[in-house]
């Protein structure tokens, strides 16, 4: 009897799937449906021969500081989930300006554009001069330590200080042996993402094999986006995204920073672009923060590296606590 209804309960939670699959969320081709928590604003300009709308929020403190930070989100990360992070500088009397760059989140995804972090950049200076603001801390997560350091290598004299959350780009994968894949590979592959995929990568990357409920929400923003009526588009802009990451190292220039660093590095991180297409040989020496946080420490002229041993690849959302005290501690210092 209790094996018939053992069965019987299988098959009606088999029967379920497709139906709670299809209540998923899904969100607009620009993220639309997904809050923030935050008022969006909204930056349009025109580039490469096109308009385009950058979303950004811009947080203003009851008691500032005289300080104002840039917070640059990494490829499957947005705005909106520097949230503690915002939460931290803004009570700390920091203004807060964390845009999404174009192609990602709630900006325009162009049916045609040449991705560079010099582009990135430059729409981030264009942005932040329509604001008024001139001298900024740049901080920047995973492929955001990518364009945060491209920024401060671009306009030298106006950043304060660089802040580098577990940045990818520490080393050259395609030096290092990942092969090369096509714009249209990257696409097919970005056409199957899934919140299962998504999760399960998170939690072995980000959280360093941890799971708490509070990440589900940044699962069903990736996840919703990815699948909702605009994916294609969503999964093109994706793919010039990664063949941007793979083809334009930045760990060369490191020894040019000129302003003081901080290098914050969950040790337990082992993001590599490309990682799974590489030789197993090869596979297994990449990514190993442990190392690469030390190595790029060595690279910057000026830097402070501060480690979270028992962290991933996303330490402001792991563990905000610690991870915020740290991030006070090191631009109180600067």
């Amino acid at each position: 009897m209790l094996t018939r209804r053992l069965s019987c309960l299988a098959l009606l939670m088999a029967l379920a799937s497709p139906a709670m699959a299809a209540d998923a969320p899904t969100y607009g081709e620009k993220l639309e449906g997904f809050d923030y928590g935050w008022p969006v604003k909204h930056f349009t300009f025109t580039s490469q021969n096109q308009p385009l709308d950058m979303a950004y929020l811009d947080v203003k403190p009851e008691n500032p500081n005289g300080r104002s930070v840039v917070l640059m989100h990494g490829k499957n990360f947005c705005a909106g989930t520097w949230d503690g992070t915002i939460r931290a500088l803004s009570a700390s009397g920091y203004r807060v300006i964390a845009p999404d760059q174009i192609g990602f989140c709630k900006s325009t995804k162009p049916e045609r554009y040449q991705y560079t972090f010099q582009q990135l950049a430059d729409n981030t200076h264009a942005l932040l001069k329509s604001l008024g603001v001139d001298r900024v801390t740049v901080i920047g997560h995973s492929t955001g330590g990518m364009l945060a350091t491209r920024y401060a290598l671009m306009w030298p004299q106006q950043v304060e200080q660089l802040v580098m959350v577990n940045p990818i780009g520490l080393e050259d994968w395609k030096a290092r042996g990942v092969p090369h894949i096509t714009v249209d590979q990257w696409y097919q592959r970005e056409l199957k993402v899934s919140a299962d995929g998504i999760r399960q990568y998170e939690k072995n990357t980000y959280y360093a094999g941890e799971w708490k409920p509070e990440y589900e929400r940044w699962v069903t923003m990736l996840a919703g986006l990815n699948n909702g009526p605009g994916k294609e588009r969503v999964a093109w802009n994706s793919a010039l995204l990664y063949d941007m990451i793979y083809t334009q190292p930045v760990i060369y220039e490191f020894s040019d920073l000129k302003m003081p660093v901080l290098l914050m590095i969950g040790t337990k991180d082992n993001t590599a672009i490309g990682k799974d297409l590489a030789p197993p040989e090869i596979r297994k020496t990449l990514g190993n923060y442990a190392v690469l946080g030390k190595e790029t420490a060595k690279r910057i002229p000026h830097a402070t590296l501060v480690e979270f041993n028992d962290m991933g690849h996303a330490p402001q959302m792991q563990d905000p606590v610690r991870f915020h005290e740290a991030l006070l501690k090191g631009l109180q210092a600067r």
